[in-house]
């Protein structure tokens, strides 16, 4: 039988080219309304797209890595991406919703219960994609701790200590965020009038953590949610953020720009998952590309150039830029897929444009007929999982 291939979309401002918004086919006056993300999740549904991933950070959009910068003609400030993906899920039934939400100065229990809500918004359609912050200037919006500035060699090597400490502290969070998840056995709830029960308090749980970061208690104030727990999502690029993602996450982006890349970083993850000693189902790998499409390769070219001359330099990206046609796209998916890939995670250079022509030239291409189920985890293969509490509380 032919696997699946998984598509999805990632979502940012106008577009992954920082000058997306000057584009005709942009719409900058309604980045920040409502109906703008409603449409593009509709569009992305419409045509079969698995999940959708919504970006999100704890600073301004910045073109410095780790720093802010002072640039005034691209796209500065975004709405927060988990409340995105909370307006969205009513208006939406059958594709995944995976905002971006950052570890670092946020508590684990805030970020359990707001996925658990939009979990219950979308009736069993959330996911959640980690990240962590390591800016000097975003630690200042709150006031709690001070990072001292990336060592950018450090982490090229990646060898960095601030990132080794700050991706330990997301792998603790993300460990609090399931236990949290856990803390309602899925029958806890009674509802029963006649004995004046609601709730069954033996099925709830203490998540009991004690880290370097941080200490939490439990029990999550949120029932466990329609997938049990939310896929976990992260993106990686090297050594650290790959034993994040196979310690902690279910399914893994990278970021590879060649055929010998895709193969080498496929090793990489399956080699991470055998130091940190990870058991059950492997991660699943998506390739990260940027796409700008035209109808012949020339117009790719020329439209490229046109955005990157308005932005005043070539666009850059940890993903591969992809400048082509729909049917050219289909044969680089192919190729990942066949060493191994489960698919790929698509970011349009240009909102709306390339999400329309993904749409309509890129998807028909697979097989996008619906999956069994009506969940994420369902959709893409996964298990609902077992309640750890309840699970401990059966082998005794």
């Amino acid at each position: 039988m032919t696997r699946r291939t998984t598509i999805a979309v990632a979502l940012d401002g106008a577009g992954w080219h920082p000058a997306a918004w000057r584009d005709p086919s942009a719409r900058p006056t309604e980045l920040f309304s409502t109906g703008y993300w409603i449409d593009l999740a509709r569009t992305a549904e419409r045509a079969g797209v698995d999940f959708l991933t919504i970006e999100d950070a704890l600073g301004l959009q910045s073109a410095a890595f780790g720093a802010a910068d002072d640039r005034t003609d691209e796209v500065r400030g975004r709405l927060d991406a988990l409340l995105i993906a909370s307006f969205i899920a009513p208006t939406t039934t059958r594709i995944g919703l995976v905002p971006t939400v950052t570890t670092t100065h946020t508590e684990p229990f805030h970020v359990a219960t707001g996925l658990q809500t939009l979990d219950f918004a979308s009736r069993g359609r959330a996911g959640w994609r980690v990240q962590v912050s390591g800016a000097a200037h975003e630690a200042r919006h709150f006031g709690r701790r001070t990072l001292a500035p990336l060592d950018l060699e450090a982490v090229r090597r990646g060898d960095s200590a601030l990132l080794r400490e700050l991706f330990d502290e997301a792998r603790d969070a993300v460990e609090v965020v399931r236990r949290l998840w856990d803390g309602w056995e899925d029958d806890a709830i009674i509802r029963d009038a006649a004995t004046a029960r609601f709730v069954d308090r033996d099925k709830l749980h203490y998540a009991d953590f004690e880290g370097a970061q941080f200490s939490v208690k439990g029990p999550s104030i949120t029932p466990r949610s329609p997938q049990g727990q939310p896929l976990v999502t992260a993106l990686a690029h090297q050594t650290i953020p790959y034993e994040l993602a196979a310690t902690s996450a279910d399914l893994v982006f990278v970021t590879p720009h060649d055929e010998s890349q895709a193969r080498s970083i496929l090793d990489e993850v399956r080699n991470a998952e055998l130091r940190v000693g990870r058991t059950g189902r492997p991660l699943s790998v998506l390739a990260d590309v940027v796409v700008l499409l035209e109808a012949t390769p020339a117009l790719a070219t020329a439209a490229l150039e046109r955005l990157d001359a308005a932005h005043g330099a070539p666009a850059t990206s940890d993903a591969l830029i992809f400048a082509g046609t729909p049917e050219a796209l289909v044969e680089r998916i192919g190729a990942w897929t066949a060493l191994g890939y489960d698919g790929v995670r698509l970011r349009p250079a240009r909102l709306t444009r390339d999400l329309e022509q993904l749409a309509e030239w890129v998807l028909p291409a697979f097989d996008r007929a619906d999956a069994p189920g009506a969940t994420l985890r369902e959709r893409l293969g996964f298990d609902r999982p077992a309640n750890r509490y309840a699970v401990e509380e059966t082998a005794a």
